[in-house]
């Protein structure tokens, strides 16, 4: 090793924690702010609307993902990555004045904007900058974000509104930002793009109606609007129509905003299905398992996210043995198999939790979740961009983590409108028709309004709850088990190092370095 090799990895060491910050304002976010609602609405009213607020940061984070991951690949990475912190941060700071519902929506949709970037910018540079055979050490620390993420942000955000005011909330992603900016700004050196970019603005505008569409169709259906309503067969035909001339236009243009040609390429179009199926059931587990622990467990809402830490736990320790056996052997073909068979095994095992299952046993079983999404998530990744050249990468990396996030809000919502029907059958079949009253807030009642029910009320409401919480697993179950059969199917392929030229690309650009 030379003498500038040690001094090398620090500098390296250094750039990865800015990514890591910027990962961390896009995933702590929503956990900060879920804590603070409740707050929020009482001061600037509008309790019919505030699930705008989650709704408007998720659909915007998903929709700009494959936009920022083209733009990346068309201007360079980094300065699209802190291009995505000053959207983000902007979203921020605005958002701390809002002074009405309205407006807290808006700027939270500005900071989705920004957010679409952070995650696919981050894996993308990190892609660029660390050869394959490294790239699963690399894996590990940033899959640790996740349970700081999920653990940290209910108590930041309780600490905030007890002891601050709520628009705290939104202002301490000022100084995270601020930090990220400065530390990528002023040592990360990327090889420049060449040649004249060309914006595919008609497929983005495509796109976001279109996926727009689908989340909103699925998040209403059912719930604000009958499925036989006008507003939900006109928000599907628009889905199909908006889908529809998005692939005939990304057929013509120079530089489509998702090349289609990337899935001619099976282990792509694969990794993109996975990545979109352990979504589906990773959000429905953080979804709706923290209700089932308030509401028939009995823990407090601090515990209940104290309760999801097994399955960060699990994330992270089987992100880190993938990545690192990746790393070792150049092999990674057994873990989207072994990932996806183990989160069926533990969709399977939840839709067992019952009246009287314990804290510790529903701990166990959501280990067994943990496991299997800490083999899949590295991984899909990874395949993704091994399977396109250094000029797809960053298109390749926001396909694969829009996968998962369309997967994620489509999952809550076709989820969700389980659990609430199978609690209002629940419901009407134990009490009648005045059971379906209990439901008319979607099936959700706090917890105190819960415990003051007269007794054969709540007994037939937490039997409703378990019911619903059974039915959304099973459906997960059934749904891992198709990812199961299709994960066969990944070829496996020596890994691509783009930190050299490829020969297999007309990129010809040199090794990323550092700045000195």
């Amino acid at each position: 090793m030379t003498s500038t090799e040690p001094q090398k990895k620090r500098k390296q060491y250094t750039i990865f924690a800015g990514l890591m910050i910027g990962i961390l304002l896009a995933m702590l976010d929503n956990m900060i702010v879920g804590t603070a609602m409740p707050t929020i609405v009482g001061d600037l009213g509008g309790l019919n609307h505030f699930t705008w607020v989650i709704t408007a940061y998720t659909l915007a984070s998903a929709v700009s993902t494959p936009i920022w991951g083209k733009l990346s690949d068309l201007y360079g990475r980094k300065g699209m990555f802190m291009a995505s912190i000053v959207v983000f941060l902007a979203g921020s700071a605005l958002a701390g004045t809002s002074s009405t519902m309205t407006e807290l929506i808006a700027y939270r949709g500005l900071q989705g904007l920004g957010a679409g970037g952070l995650m696919v910018g981050a894996m993308a540079i990190m892609a660029e900058m660390v050869a394959p055979k490294d790239r699963g050490k690399m894996q590990g620390m940033f899959a640790a974000v996740m349970p700081i993420a999920m653990v940290g942000g209910p108590f930041l955000g309780g600490f905030i509104t007890d002891n601050l005011d709520w628009r705290w909330a939104f202002y301490v992603n000022l100084p995270l930002g601020a930090i990220a900016l400065l530390v990528v700004g002023l040592t990360l050196h990327l090889p420049k793009r060449t040649g004249k970019a060309v914006i595919d603005y008609w497929g983005a505008a495509l796109l976001t109606v279109g996926i727009a569409s689908l989340v909103l169709m699925t998040t209403w259906g059912g719930t604000e609007y009958a499925w036989d309503s006008w507003q939900i067969i006109g928000l599907g035909a628009l889905t199909v129509l908006a889908l529809a001339v998005f692939v005939w236009v990304e057929r013509r243009v120079e530089e489509p905003i998702l090349p289609l040609h990337l899935f001619k390429i099976r282990n792509f179009t694969l990794a993109s299905v996975l990545a979109f199926m352990s979504g589906f059931a990773m959000f429905g587990a953080v979804s709706f398992l923290p209700q089932y622990q308030q509401i028939v467990q009995g823990a407090s809402a601090t515990n209940s996210g104290l309760l999801l830490l097994p399955m960060m736990a699990g994330v992270l320790v089987f992100s880190t043995i993938s990545g690192q056996l990746t790393s070792r052997t150049g092999h990674y073909r057994t873990f989207p198999i072994i990932g996806m068979g183990v989160m069926a095994v533990g969709a399977f095992l939840l839709t067992q939790l019952g009246m009287t299952t314990s804290s510790f046993t529903s701990s166990l079983y959501i280990v067994v979740v943990g496991a299997g999404l800490g083999f899949l998530m590295g991984t899909t990744n990874l395949i993704a961009q091994n399977s396109v050249g250094l000029r797809d990468l960053g298109v390749a990396t926001s396909t694969a983590t829009f996968a998962r996030s369309i997967g994620g809000s489509l999952g809550v919502a076709i989820l969700g409108s389980i659990f609430t029907n199978r609690i209002h059958d629940s419901l009407t079949t134990a009490l009648g028709p005045s059971g379906a009253s209990l439901t008319s807030t979607g099936g959700q009642l706090s917890p105190k309004m819960i415990e003051a029910l007269p007794t054969p009320v709540r007994d037939a409401y937490l039997g409703g709850m378990v019911d619903g919480i059974q039915g959304v697993f099973t459906l997960a179950a059934v749904f891992l088990a198709l990812g199961f059969a299709i994960s066969w199917f990944v070829k496996s392929e020596p890994l691509r190092d783009f930190t050299v030229a490829s020969s297999d690309t007309k990129d010809t650009k040199p090794v990323p370095v550092l700045a000195d």
